[in-house]
């Protein structure tokens, strides 16, 4: 397989070197040589299907060289003298299960390093404590078998310090193996000595479909050893036609992309990364995870509180000496937050590749890398730069529902009916509940009559067509049913917000108690109706006799002396509420008016908004609040709402006061007299208007 490996490889650097020599060009020193070219030398490969079957042959094969004896004795030199296997801790989850599971070992084979927390990255292995722990494992027997380096976390794509990691295993005879995306700066003319030093380790797992953009590739795992029995027992060699084969894939790929081609598309990839992280050190309030690496193809980065007193624009919920409870909540409120700006920028750029991952220090962060990404989905430097502009455009909504937040809660505390819930991982600007009359707070049972309050409030809210998102989330702790409120911008009136909830589930529970009140009437009047027509029936049995109920003798009867019955019944007014007769109906031909049913209640929430405002928005005269387009004329209409709706009342009292004294002048007399300040003819002068008037009488 490594032959195989090297043809092509080799292959591709003589046509390379032919093109030149045919353009009349030297190749010069320091350009961007060929893949792995001169960098791993003697090295044999190992194509798989799966990513992790690589490093569990090399695991195999460690076993083998370490234990003379496994091949006949197994298990028992093992049990004698147990292997251990060092993971970073900031590995791949599940590598080290797969890796027990694939050799059939133990747990407690499995060592985990530490990252550096005091010094350096917290994401690269500590040396120091490795090799405190490698002693402690010599001193208690134990067998100190292999080493995973990290060139490029999986989580932020930091490489650990692996030169001195070699070092390290030289001196206890530990098998060093190296993974991650960093490995594909190999290909590049410069490269990190942190990278670098990866040719040097014993293997190395590398995934080049991914990186290319290549489907149904193999990943390829290198490595360096001498002894060809020991690798066919590993199963890193085989002697099957078809186990050779599993490399067709990749050398035709190679042979297509070429050598440029391959160059090419990692190095995009890479100036895709810098460009992004380039861009986001000028945006305020995001922070990079990654800024001690320059060469990483990982940008992590994510939005965090601002200390207090920095910007009044920009400037956080205040946190002076809080509690450690607080900070935590604080830590999983500033998550959802990030959690939502990942959701919106995977949404606004799908091109980006972007993901959103949780990590043990930071919290929740967004990931962007292209070396995964940018050749499937084809990610371009405009892509980068509109992801900017999107995370820029996203800031001051986020700033501003954390400004919020606070008095949004003072809000719902002080008014009547509603129960804030203090829900960190929501990233709106709170969530709120209803307290209705029949709510039962000690029990845990579902609340039919709330939850119908609150799907007819989510309903009335969503009608406003406001810019805030409604929703109605589950159960969180002892709370039933809660309504969520999403993000705000700043010019937001949280005081009529938590005012409109309020008044609308108040209205809406009373309309629903009044329709149960009327349901029980409604239901008591048709019993009522139902014994007293019994009761009219036996009396009109009584007097009719028994005689006339006989079919014949009554027929008889009834034709000798009819019977001259009124016809009585019962009807039921919806709006009084009560039970009447039915015989003014037949007498009168006309039905009773009853008593005018109540005005239904409705919340008094009303509010003057300019022309074209939305619900819940502040109206902020002569401030770029209004658009461009309407801000003078909203103004303008605003000002005529308000004097229109104080002219009939003056008009009123104005012509009550006229009336209420006798001497005053009339209307007409004013006109008239205003007429003849002014200069103009009088009426009694000019005769056609007078024989205007008369005819008009």
């Amino acid at each position: 397989m490594g032959k195989n490996l090297k043809e092509a490889m080799k292959m591709l650097e003589d046509s390379q070197r032919r093109t030149e020599e045919e353009n009349g060009k030297k190749l010069i020193s320091g350009d961007i040589p060929g893949p792995l070219q001169g960098r791993y030398e003697n090295g044999c490969a190992y194509f798989h299907e799966e990513e992790r079957e690589g490093l569990a042959k090399i695991c195999r094969l460690a076993i083998h060289s370490r234990y003379e004896d496994f091949v006949v004795d197994g298990f028992n030199v093992l049990y004698n003298k147990k292997p251990v296997i060092y993971l970073s801790a900031a590995a791949r989850p599940g590598l080290g299960q797969y890796l027990c599971n694939q050799l059939g070992l133990p747990f407690p084979c499995l060592c985990r390093v530490p990252c550096n927390t005091m010094f350096g990255s917290q994401h690269q292995m500590d040396v120091a404590f490795l090799e405190k722990m490698i002693k402690d494992d010599i001193e208690r027997g134990r067998l100190p078998l292999l080493l995973v380096a990290n060139a490029g976390t999986a989580a932020v794509g930091h490489t650990d310090k692996i030169g001195r990691l070699k070092e390290l295993c030289e001196q206890y005879g530990i098998w060093l193996h190296v993974e991650g995306v960093n490995l594909a700066t190999l290909a590049l003319g410069y490269v990190s000595s942190s990278v670098l030093a990866a040719t040097k380790c014993d293997s190395m797992t590398m995934t080049p479909g991914p990186w290319l953009g290549l489907p149904a590739v193999p990943a390829v795992t290198l490595y360096k050893h001498d002894d060809p029995a020991l690798t066919l027992v590993a199963g890193l060699t085989s002697n099957k036609p078809a186990d050779k084969l599993r490399a067709l894939p990749l050398w035709l790929s190679l042979q297509y992309l070429g050598l440029d081609g391959i160059v090419e598309r990692i190095k995009h990839a890479c100036q895709l990364s810098q460009r992004l992280q380039e861009s986001l050190k000028k945006v305020n309030y995001i922070k990079i995870l990654v800024e001690d690496e320059l060469s990483s193809p990982v940008v992590v980065f994510r939005f965090f509180q601002e200390l207090p007193d920095s910007d009044p624009v920009f400037k956080a919920v205040p946190v002076p000496t809080m509690t450690p409870s607080a900070v935590g909540r604080e830590r999983h409120s500033c998550d959802a937050l990030n959690r939502w700006l990942g959701e919106q920028l995977k949404q606004l750029v799908p091109a980006s590749g972007l993901t959103v991952m949780d990590l043990e220090a930071e919290g929740t962060c967004v990931r962007f890398s292209p070396l995964m990404t940018a050749a499937v989905l084809g990610t371009r430097g405009e892509d980068v730069d509109q992801l900017v502009a999107c995370i820029e455009s996203k800031l001051p909504v986020l700033s501003s529902t954390l400004q919020l937040r606070e008095e949004f809660k003072q809000e719902v505390e002080a008014t009547a009916g509603l129960l804030y819930v203090d829900d960190p991982n929501w990233p709106g600007i709170g969530v709120v509940r209803y307290e209705h009359a029949n709510d039962d707070k000690s029990s845990l049972k579902s609340d039919p009559e709330g939850e119908k309050i609150h799907a007819g409030l989510l309903k009335k809210l969503n009608e406003l067509e406001s810019d805030l998102t409604f929703k109605i989330g589950p159960e969180y702790k002892s709370m039933k049913s809660c309504l969520y409120v999403g993000m705000a911008s700043e010019d937001m009136d949280v005081a009529e917000l938590v005012e409109t909830i309020a008044a609308t589930a108040r209205e809406i529970e009373e309309n629903s108690r009044l329709l149960e009140n009327m349901t029980e009437v409604v239901r008591k009047g048709i019993q009522e109706a139902q014994a007293e027509l019994q009761k009219a029936n036996e009396e009109r049995l009584l007097e009719e006799g028994v005689l006339r109920q006989i079919p014949v003798v009554g027929s008889v009867l009834n034709w000798f002396s009819p019977v001259q019955a009124l016809q009585k019944g019962r009807t039921f007014n919806l709006t009084a509420g009560s039970l009447e007769s039915t015989e003014p109906i037949y007498v009168y031909k006309a039905q009773g008016a009853g008593v005018t049913p109540p005005p239904t209640p409705s919340g008094s929430r009303t509010k003057q908004r300019l022309p074209g405002q939305k619900p819940f928005k502040r109206s902020l005269r002569g401030s770029d609040a209004l658009s461009e387009t309407s801000s003078a004329s909203h103004i303008e209409d605003l000002e005529k709402v308000e004097r229109l709706s104080g002219g009939p009342e003056q008009i009123t009292l104005e012509a009550s006061s006229t009336e209420g004294h006798p001497g005053a002048p009339s209307p007409q007399h004013a006109s008239r007299s205003e007429a003849f300040q002014k200069g103009a003819p009088h009426p009694e002068d000019d005769h056609p208007q007078v024989e205007g008037a008369e005819s008009l009488r």
